[in-house]
């Protein structure tokens, strides 16, 4: 997907393709202004002013789009992200509506795991513009972090081990001027030995660890954060059938999620004294 940043920007008059909003109970009255092609068009797209129903209506040598919610005057994020993703590229104008902290669907709905891909090809990005721009910047950073959790969690268990959330906490510490510290062989063992013994089985690159990031001054409040880093959960001897197997590389997904939320709080430069644990083991 094209960096959050650049899905979301500051309406300052430019050329867009506007968006009606309308429900079943507007719907009615929407289509009153529209010509008989327009309203032949939507009949054939079989809109009715359902949630998350997306249109398009040829509008003489352009169109424009119209997008079902429940509440035209109360967004949400789903609302927003199906638009997001059924519209093709362009730049976009909410007619007569603010998105509000819904438009963090509209990024979120553009999301696309592309770790593996090696094509070149140009990613079709649909920007909203909005007069809300002092919502934009924290909009946009929990989308971030939204992205982050999900492009972890699709990540396969080979490439996302132990190691590789180590490398995730120390990304994060480095951005942020954080203290990390790393626990792993006979220091786990003795400090930390349920995580040594659930992870010693995995292979050496999979060796189990125990991240502590530190984030903060001494003086504020203490805020910890702890979450779990099972790359993967074989069952312990294997025993799990493979339907139930098949998911267990989402049992990173607390690590994962703790890693995203921790990254906003350092970046909000929150008054916390923050501590980040990430246990990180493969469960062989």
């Amino acid at each position: 997907m094209s960096k959050p940043k650049a899905l979301i920007q500051p309406d300052r008059g430019a050329d867009a393709i506007a968006i009606h909003l309308v429900n079943k109970d507007g719907f009615a009255a929407f289509t009153k202004t529209l010509s008989a092609g327009q309203r032949a068009s939507l009949a054939g797209q079989k809109f009715e002013g359902g949630g998350y129903q997306v249109g398009i209506v040829p509008d003489g040598d352009s169109w424009f789009a119209v997008g079902g919610v429940a509440d035209p005057d109360s967004l949400s994020s789903w609302c927003l992200a199906k638009l997001a993703e059924e519209l093709p590229e362009g730049t976009y104008r909410l007619v007569g509506a603010d998105p509000g902290p819904a438009m963090f669907g509209w990024i979120t709905g553009q999301y696309r795991f592309a770790r593996y891909r090696s094509d070149d090809k140009p990613v079709d990005a649909r920007v909203l513009l909005t007069t809300q721009v002092g919502q934009i910047g924290a909009v946009t950073a929990e989308a971030e972090a939204e992205c982050l959790v999900r492009d972890l969690v699709n990540t396969p268990p080979e490439d996302m081990g132990p190691a590789a959330l180590e490398a995730e906490c120390e990304r994060l510490a480095k951005a942020h001027k954080a203290q990390l510290t790393v626990v792993r062989g006979d220091a786990l063992e003795q400090g930390y030995p349920m995580v040594h013994a659930v992870g010693r089985a995995a292979a050496r690159h999979h060796a189990p660890r125990l991240m502590h990031l530190v984030w903060g001054k001494d003086s504020d409040p203490v805020l910890a954060i702890v979450g779990k880093g099972v790359s993967f959960d074989s069952g312990g001897l294997d025993i799990k059938p493979s339907s139930g197997m098949r998911l267990m590389k989402k049992d990173m997904g607390g690590a994962a999620h703790a890693l995203a939320l921790a990254g906003l709080i350092m970046g909000a430069r929150l008054k916390v004294r923050l501590h980040l644990l990430i246990p990180a083991v493969e469960n062989a």
